[in-house]
């Protein structure tokens, strides 16, 4: 068991593959933005080595991220071999889904269980606007292939971004009227070289739920962890308002219409404005071989090159183990600390 010295226990890993991405997203990297050249990123061979120390760990639930997962070569066989690893419970994948139409069915038969889809905004012109380079049709294929290659439940994420597509928050939580998937509204977090535009272009979670209930339909809280998924959605207990179920980092409500309640659920990640720290149970491998402990922080254990100099396996082991004991409790963008070192392709979100 891995344990930090608050007493969280650390199981849960998200894995960035590759740097790349086949998008530009306007609030994730420049769009010349240079990558690093692949022999300085893990190759299969170190990914598997460190992969089978972090399940030995007590590491049992693993999400593989970028840059875009789906780009790394051979992903099927990298899904393959973690999934094939005794003692891993849950494997997922963060995706912008470009690649799912012919990937989706692939991965899922070599153990691949669910996927996160990047989706911001329904319009066409707009999302290419956002993402510089893509196209909205690709993307809503790939929610389909995913969903028909039973990856699901489908949870859809949004990063609000001001001044781009705040008022798409209403057409993207609509989809769950009539589907059963989560949609998960974003925080823009500050990161490197672009935290200055992520700073000023935040819209809080607060007010995307405002304007929701203003716009679309009222919201519920969901307060049974039955109720979280799935198109059997029934209505919280009346008059016991409490805090919602969080869904790892995502507070979850539903929308109540007049006309009966949505399948799907809606989910509101404020890691700016109200941080689920100390429920954190997770950590980052990017794709050069650093344990990065928070996100919002810029402190790593640099894996890769002691494994490259010959380190042993129970020198790796001591290394992660001492780098999680040393976990931050959380960010500190209240004091504007904010992380310089890399942009978020670069970490895995």
């Amino acid at each position: 068991m891995a344990l930090d010295k608050f007493g969280r226990n650390i199981h849960y890993m998200r894995i960035s593959l590759t740097d790349r991405c086949n998008l530009r997203c306007v609030y994730c990297m420049p769009e010349d933005i240079t990558f690093r050249p692949k022999p300085e990123l893990m190759q299969d061979d170190e990914l598997e080595l460190l992969v089978k120390l972090f399940v030995e760990l007590g590491f049992d639930k693993f999400r593989l991220t970028g840059g875009e997962p789906t780009i790394r070569e051979g992903i099927v066989d990298v899904v393959r071999m973690i999934a094939s690893q005794e003692g891993v419970k849950s494997l997922s994948m963060t995706t912008n889904a470009l690649l799912l139409d012919r990937l989706a069915k692939p991965m899922a038969d070599a153990g691949l269980q669910r996927v996160n889809i990047s989706i911001d905004t329904l319009d066409p012109e707009k999302f290419t606007k956002l993402t510089r380079w893509g196209k909205l049709d690709d993307v809503l294929r790939g929610i389909r292939a995913a969903e028909a290659a039973g990856l699901t439940p489908i949870k859809l994420n949004a990063v609000i971004v001001k001044g781009f597509n705040e008022e798409d928050v209403i057409d993207l939580a609509a989809l769950t009227l009539q589907n059963p998937w989560q949609v998960r509204f974003i925080e823009m977090m500050p990161f490197g070289d672009v935290a200055g535009f992520q700073t000023k272009q935040i819209i809080r979670a607060q007010d995307m739920r405002d304007l929701i209930k203003e716009k679309l339909a009222p919201l519920e809280p969901v307060l049974n962890k039955k109720y979280a998924s799935g198109t059997n959605i029934v209505a919280a207990p009346d008059g016991k308002t409490k805090a919602p179920l969080m869904d790892g980092e995502a507070r979850l409500y539903r929308l109540n219409p007049p006309d009966g309640l949505a399948q799907g659920t809606l989910g509101f990640i404020s890691s700016v404005t109200n941080p689920f720290c100390a429920s954190c149970t997770r950590a980052r491998l990017t794709a050069d071989g650093r344990l990065r402990l928070c996100l919002l922080r810029e402190k790593e254990v640099d894996l890769l090159t002691p494994m490259r100099n010959g380190a042993s396996y129970a020198e790796l082991k001591e290394m992660i183990l001492d780098g999680i004991w040393h976990k931050p409790w959380g960010h500190d963008l209240d004091n504007n600390v904010i992380p310089l070192n890399r942009v978020m392709s670069e970490i895995g979100g």
